[in-house]
């Protein structure tokens, strides 16, 4: 079988960072190149088991820099791209705005210019089920590909309009694409800025634990590697121009979640604390994954499975995460 190449923008990040060790790992015939700018977010550490592996490779380069971006391609002529790549904390994004209209939608314009003028097999967007904005509490439906896009944070309108990129590229060009929506990502290596992380390591040390508004905001969690098979399964078999939604079919209030984990670590309730709630939160997410359960998908963690997993990686692996919460790691990588 002929060697293929993927680039897979934003390798060294949470999920993207789990994608490319499932790619290596799974695919020996293709040659995997993870392209990361390092930022705050992303670190090499978690690749010290596949970086001497063959068919991995690391490029430091930022996808806004057209001339560095467009030669990558020209040089490489890559048959696959899975862009990860992006701002993605809701939080930071209503702090600084523009930081993500840059990254998450001229970082993704450039990529999709380079990708037409070598021409490419596949390109695949990574999105998010936010850019379909909220659902009400006990509303009975979820989030389909047919959903209009209602985003309410600057983060979710930044994905969006890259969304609308990357159609437009297929619309008008003929490029063949890919786009998944995903909802919340939970498992390994997971920045410490997120719900499930956070709450764990602050569990660990006996501090207090923030919750916004009451705690009652609903998300559907997904295992990451539960997502990395769905990317996979998009990559190879997606039919071209076509939006998938991978959902976990786990929906949960973040108080739930805390109280699960605290429960787990044996720790009181009483660290939990509630804090005036987040500008433009919105109430819940619920995906309808069964487009892409049409070509074969389904999650293979339970909740209760994917959740002690997690809690149990994170007790494990404090040379991963205690450099973090020191920022250490941040002149070693």
């Amino acid at each position: 079988m002929s060697r293929k190449k993927m680039l897979v923008t934003g390798g060294s990040g949470f999920i993207g960072g789990n994608f490319v060790q499932y790619m290596v790992q799974h695919y020996p015939n293709y040659d995997i190149y993870n392209l990361d700018v390092l930022t705050y977010a992303a670190d090499l550490r978690k690749h010290k088991a596949i970086e001497t592996k063959p068919n991995y490779f690391f490029i430091h380069g930022d996808i806004t820099d057209f001339t560095t971006i467009y030669s990558l391609f020209k040089k490489e002529q890559f048959d696959f791209v899975v862009h990860f790549a992006a701002e993605s904390h809701v939080d930071r994004s209503i702090q600084n705005p523009p930081i993500f209209t840059h990254t998450n939608v001229l970082g993704t314009q450039v990529l999709l210019e380079a990708a037409k003028q070598v021409g490419i097999e596949k390109f695949i967007h990574i999105s998010t089920d936010e850019v379909y904005g909220e659902l009400e509490w006990d509303e009975p439906t979820l989030f389909t590909e047919e959903t209009p896009l209602q985003p309410n944070s600057p983060y979710s309108a930044s994905k969006a309009s890259s969304d609308l990129l990357v159609l437009a590229y297929f619309k008008t060009y003929g490029m063949p694409i890919n786009i998944t929506r995903c909802s919340n990502n939970y498992g390994p290596f997971q920045f410490p800025e997120k719900l499930i992380p956070l709450t764990i390591l602050r569990a660990l040390k006996d501090e207090k634990i923030s919750v916004y508004g009451n705690g009652e905001n609903i998300r559907d969690w997904l295992h990451v590697m539960d997502h990395c098979k769905a990317i996979d399964l998009v990559v190879h078999e997606g039919i071209s121009g076509e939006i998938y939604n991978v959902g976990g079919n786990n929906e949960w209030q973040n108080i739930e979640i805390v109280k699960i984990i605290l429960q787990s670590l044996g720790k009181s309730e009483e660290l939990i604390t509630f804090v005036r709630d987040r500008l433009g939160h919105d109430k819940r997410y619920g995906i309808d994954a069964t487009k892409l359960q049409r070509l074969g998908w389904k999650p293979k963690y339970t909740f209760d499975k994917g959740i002690s997993e997690t809690i149990q990686w994170y007790l494990n692996n404090e040379d991963w995460w205690g450099p973090i919460l020191n920022k250490s790691y941040q002149t070693v990588q």
